[in-house]
């Protein structure tokens, strides 16, 4: 069992009130009146007073106390996670020359003052070039790779092209365009000369998917715009290309590719009854994409001058610091020249000649190495210490982070600075990752955990508690045995998102390459020798539910309806759901029982006469077979709701 925290004093106001009443006969005994009307009685009330609030700042000395220790043995809170967006930049014009956009270009909010808005920076450069397409080919569907190159007849005019080439028309025939050099992270617009051949489809919802060979699968395409009707009349195709694409040979031809592929129409929407056919097809660059993140850059700053003695300390203008990248270091310059030095963790292995720093990411205090006196008299110096005059400088760094960043779609518009023939910049996704910096009571929970079980990965529970641990993104963990022995172990994260439940998807489930390298990096260096580790995401079972209530009289149908929407989706759910309200447990399975005990709390809601559950499919947006009283849930697996029917009576 824990110890008991010491109270060092727990007297409270009365009970002072009341022993200094006692005391009263003897010091004083020609005081007779002790009514609270007496003025020394009030006096008395109002030291007790005054000593129970110095009593209750004397007990928090052992937290203060507890609170130094963690500090000594290296449990520091962990600093704010970055939120990040991609940034579409808009071409005034398409040019016959490529565009740069220089990385830490800052976009932000529309805000009345500089506090109101909020920074992002681009992480990369963005080069918007001219495409050159320079292939085509088509391919009919199923197992067998076979292409026919249709190149040549695209290239004049006169000629049609069939998109599709099956007969009858066969789900994952497709079109493929081939370009001289990556189109990564460009806004493309293909314009298109075709014939109405394609028929029977909604023009707004064709039964196409444009994807791109990103170097290991095809990449889903997002289409900002499509006048074509689904290729089947003269318009454009604006096409926003994601942040990979890499070569790829196809029929002898070595290409960076695009296709437009068949596939299943929506239920209830037609499909092609014949291919649709171009004449002529151009592509242009109107944009382009780039990652960024909710910092703010600072250039080159002169911390200081060294005294030339251990245990030196500065500190940047700026707070809290973001992890630093390659070229954001501390350099020390003295009449030898400027020398870069290596950040670290801790002096624990640092020797007397290592040029070693120690970075606090909240503070944002440097600190050079310390001289360590040992039980035999020896002293020893742990990291180099600059020379007496030497000029420290931080040749940059960013700052940021925080939940503040997760701004909403549409909201990053106003750019810092103006660059040439860009006219519009817009994130057309919300911001999402930034979580404010770890409270101190959070620290203390976390503190004995990790003196408990050391830094290695060896039980589950390692695994879970440094998952948690490799970044503040990470809301939940669960870690599985390996299915067969010496097999890897199974890791799965659930990430912390900042959005209201009812609007939560699947793809907002998944896993951040950032945060995905973060975790990875770190079990690998927790691991046992031998060990394999798999970092993934859960298995989200999608689940709808049908219910029959029956409202209280005189309450409005649609907003009791609303209301058990929303009870349904925070309670089936990752992050909100379950009896605890802190995420859908693990092995948990589902019953209509609970989640007609559920209806029936909601207010409005006079009983519940029927409650029927469903899988659902979260990627074609289906139900799955009939509605049943409980749903099981494999160890692997989490409920994510989907698409919730209440009828109001």
């Amino acid at each position: 069992m824990a110890l008991p925290a010491p109270n060092l004093d727990d007297r409270r106001f009365q009970d002072i009130v009341d022993e200094a009443k006692r005391l009263i006969p003897t010091y004083c005994p020609e005081w007779t009146n002790h009514n609270v009307s007496d003025p020394g009685v009030a006096l008395i009330e109002l030291f007790a007073w005054m000593s129970e609030t110095v009593l209750y700042r004397l007990n928090q000395v052992p937290d203060r106390l507890y609170v130094h220790f963690l500090n000594l043995v290296g449990i520091e809170p962990f600093p704010p996670s970055v939120a990040r967006a991609e940034l579409t930049f808009m071409l005034s014009a398409v040019l016959d020359q490529a565009v740069t956009v220089p990385a830490g270009t800052e976009v932000t909010t529309a805000g009345v003052s500089d506090r109101e808005t909020v920074v992002f920076t681009t992480s990369e450069p963005l080069v918007i070039a001219p495409p050159v397409l320079h292939a085509a080919l088509t391919s009919p569907g199923g197992e067998a790779e076979r292409y026919t190159d249709v190149w040549p007849d695209m290239r004049f005019d006169g000629a049609s092209v069939t998109c599709f080439p099956s007969s009858p028309l066969v789900q994952g025939d497709a079109l493929y365009l081939g370009f001289e050099h990556s189109l990564k992270g460009v806004a493309l617009r293909l314009s298109v000369q075709a014939s109405a051949e394609g028929i029977g489809v909604d023009p707004r919802n064709p039964p196409l998917a444009w994807e791109l060979w990103s170097g290991e699968v095809w990449l889903s395409v997002p289409v900002y715009e499509d006048s074509t009707g689904g290729l089947n009349r003269d318009g454009n195709v604006v096409l926003l290309l994601p942040q990979a694409h890499e070569p790829l040979t196809l029929a002898g031809t070595r290409a960076f590719w695009l296709r437009a592929r068949l596939v299943a129409p929506r239920p209830g929407q037609p499909t092609y009854q014949a291919s649709p056919k171009i004449r002529r097809i151009s592509a242009a660059a109107i944009g382009g994409s780039v990652p960024a993140e909710h910092a703010v850059p600072v250039g080159q700053e002169v911390l200081g001058r060294s005294n030339g003695r251990a245990s030196q300390s500065f500190t940047v203008a700026r707070t809290p610091i973001l992890p630093r990248s390659a070229d954001e270091v501390i350099r020390v310059i003295d009449l030898d020249g400027a020398v870069d030095w290596q950040e670290v963790s801790d002096f624990s292995e640092s020797g007397p000649d290592d040029r070693h720093v120690v970075w606090d990411a909240a503070t944002g205090v440097v600190r050079f190495g310390p001289r360590v006196r040992y039980a035999d008299g020896s002293t020893r110096q742990h990291g180099a210490v600059p020379r007496d005059g030497a000029e420290i400088v931080m040749s940059g760094y960013r700052y940021g982070g925080g939940a503040g960043g997760n701004v909403g779609a549409q909201t990053l518009t106003v750019l810092r600075s103006t660059l040439p023939f860009i006219d519009v910049v817009t994130n057309r996704l919300p911001a999402t990752g930034g979580v404010d910096a770890e409270s101190v009571a959070d620290a203390k929970e976390r503190g004995p955990l990790s003196l408990r079980t050391g830094q290695r990965a060896v039980t589950h529970g390692d695994f879970e508690r440094l998952t948690r641990e490799a970044s503040i993104e990470v809301a939940r963990t669960r870690c599985l045995p390996s299915a067969r022995p010496g097999g890897p172990v199974r890791v799965l994260v659930v990430p912390h998102l900042r959005s209201s439940p009812e609007t939560h998807q699947l793809d907002d489930y998944a896993l951040a390459e950032p945060l995905l390298a973060r975790i990875t990096q770190e079990l690998d260096s927790r691991r046992l020798v031998g060990a394999t580790v798999e970092v993934g995401t859960p298995f989200y079972q999608g689940l709808s539910v049908a219910a029959l209530v029956r409202a209280l009289p005189g309450r409005p149908a649609a907003s009791v309806q609303q209301r058990a929407v929303d009870a349904l989706a925070r309670y089936v759910n990752p992050l909100t759901g379950g009896p605890e309200g802190n995420g859908w447990p693990f092995d948990t399975d589902l019953n209509s029982a609970a989640l007609a005990q559920l209806l029936e709390s909601v207010e409005g809601i006079e009983r519940v006469d029927e409650v029927l559950l469903y899988e659902f499919d979260l990627r074609t947006g289906r139900r799955l077979g009939v509605g049943r009283d409980l749903i099981r849930l494999d160890t692997d697996s989490l409920f994510l709701s989907a698409r919730h029917q209440v009828v109001v009576r």
